[in-house]
């Protein structure tokens, strides 16, 4: 097990404002430790990106007075003990008790208690390994429910029975998994196969599966883990591509859940750090083939294939994404790509000409994610094909490239103030003769503003039916 090391937690640069607010702590009488997801990143060798700090021996008003010296607070709440140290990625928490009212996210009565123990204010919190303390000026751990182990081990155990109390700590759990590489432990699969999201928040869906999305070292595991805890069933679309089978000679890994759950690894190995990008990039593999389950049979030639699985792919993924979303332009960028995965492929076989690289990047809107969700699908084919680049992502890069529509559909050359500049007035017959400039342009029939006026005025002399 690594040393917790100061260096990575409050004294980089970023963040070392943290060692003066454990000080002015320490001076009105409190004992600080750092606490959760700090202190286990900590120990993993990892440098956190926010602190959380756990105050014992002073209520929050004191917190609050010993900050205001220096810093600017602002509460969570009294009764949550919650302090944030406003512009610094640094909580300040006094121990406090929970007890569930109701079913609901914020269906809590919450008391600060500085009096309480550190294994009773540790009982709270999800996962052992996110249980353990530190006091960064004695070094002193204090870990009583045995996270050190678990971390050494590589495995995730739930706390306590508290943990039945925010079901979210299931897809908390697929994350971690995915982003640690931990096993979890059998009596934390059951019981979270006893748990259900019914109550949950889309808000809060969509942000552990943003996380899984964006920092999973290996996405299979959580995606697994979620098969054996029995939640793989609340995402139904998901869930019935198990034991869909595919034409082993195209696909030698297995079924379509192996398929994705292997395309999920190869995206995360390539992401590209931009969450908008690896986002809409990210959720496309992980629904690109939902459509197989639907279409998949035995064709006359004695083979599997899944004709239309594109297109069936389409309304089952938009199904998923309005269960963890609301985000009405992220679902709009996905949707596409989706529909016109199997693109790259298909152009590349005939070699298709520019008006089709053309088309599609009008399509997809973006033919560079094409390319990243084309890549994912190629090497979630089993080992042999994760040492392979895929050649049709490399020929349609190059044709995008060159036609400049690699992140952009293709702007519009003619547009309404050429007609008006023609002496026009506006009328809805525009529509149509712009809309047929725009499948002109497509083609190739211009390329330019002076090339396109040509095609107008040719075009205006056949009248504007």
């Amino acid at each position: 097990m690594p040393e917790i090391r100061p260096s990575l937690i409050s004294f980089a640069d970023d963040l070392a404002p943290a060692a003066e607010v454990l000080a002015l702590l320490r001076q009105a009488g409190g004992r600080p430790f750092l606490v959760g997801g700090c202190v286990r990143d900590a120990l993993l060798g990892d440098a956190p990106k926010d602190l959380d700090i756990e105050v014992f021996g002073l209520g929050s008003r004191e917190v609050e007075n010993a900050l205001k010296k220096k810093f600017g607070i602002i509460t969570v709440g009294a009764a949550f003990g919650v302090t944030k140290i406003k512009d610094l990625p640094i909580d300040i928490s006094v121990p406090r008790r929970e007890n569930r009212t109701g079913v609901g996210h914020n269906d809590f009565v919450i008391q600060a208690d500085p009096t309480m123990t550190a294994k009773d204010a540790a009982a709270r919190r999800d996962f052992t390994v996110n249980a353990i303390a530190w006091n960064p000026e004695t070094g002193e751990i204090i870990d009583p429910w045995n996270g050190l182990a678990d971390l050494k081990a590589k495995v995730l155990r739930h706390v306590s029975d508290k943990f039945s109390e925010d079901p979210l700590r299931v897809l908390r759990a697929m994350q971690f998994v995915a982003r640690f590489e931990f096993s979890v432990a059998p009596e934390t699969i059951k019981l979270c196969s006893t748990l259900t999201p019914e109550h949950l928040a889309t808000e809060r869906l969509m942000e552990e599966w943003s996380k899984f999305i964006l920092r999973s070292k290996k996405p299979s595991l959580g995606l697994n883990f979620l098969r054996a805890c029995g939640w793989i069933k609340f995402f139904p679309e998901l869930a019935a591509t198990i034991d869909v089978p595919q034409d082993p000679q195209w696909h030698p890994e297995g079924d379509v859940w192996t398929h994705t759950v292997l395309c999920m690894d190869a995206f995360a190995l390539e992401r590209v750090g931009d969450r908008d990008e690896d986002l809409i990039v990210g959720l496309s593999v992980l629904l690109h083939d939902l459509g197989k389950a639907t279409t998949t049979k035995v064709e006359a030639d004695g083979r599997l294939h899944a004709y239309g699985h594109e297109a069936e792919s389409v309304p089952m993924a938009e199904r998923f994404l309005a269960q963890i979303t609301r985000e009405t332009k992220l679902i709009e960028s996905i949707l596409p790509l989706i529909r016109w995965h199997g693109q790259p492929h298909e152009l590349f076989k005939v070699k298709a000409g520019d008006g089709a690289v053309r088309r599609l990047a009008n399509k997809v809107g973006r033919i560079d994610r094409l390319i990243r969700i084309d890549n994912a699908d190629r090497k979630g084919r089993g080992p042999q094909a994760f040492t392979e680049a895929s050649p049709q992502g490399l020929w349609l890069k190059e044709r995008a490239d060159a036609l400049n529509v690699a992140a952009s559909v293709p702007k519009k050359i003619l547009l309404g103030r050429h007609l008006i500049a023609q002496g026009h007035a506006p009328a809805p017959w525009f529509t149509k003769i712009l809309d047929e400039a725009y499948e002109v342009q497509l083609d190739g029939g211009f390329k330019d503003e002076a090339t396109a006026l040509v095609w107008l005025k040719e075009r205006l002399a056949r009248g504007t039916n």
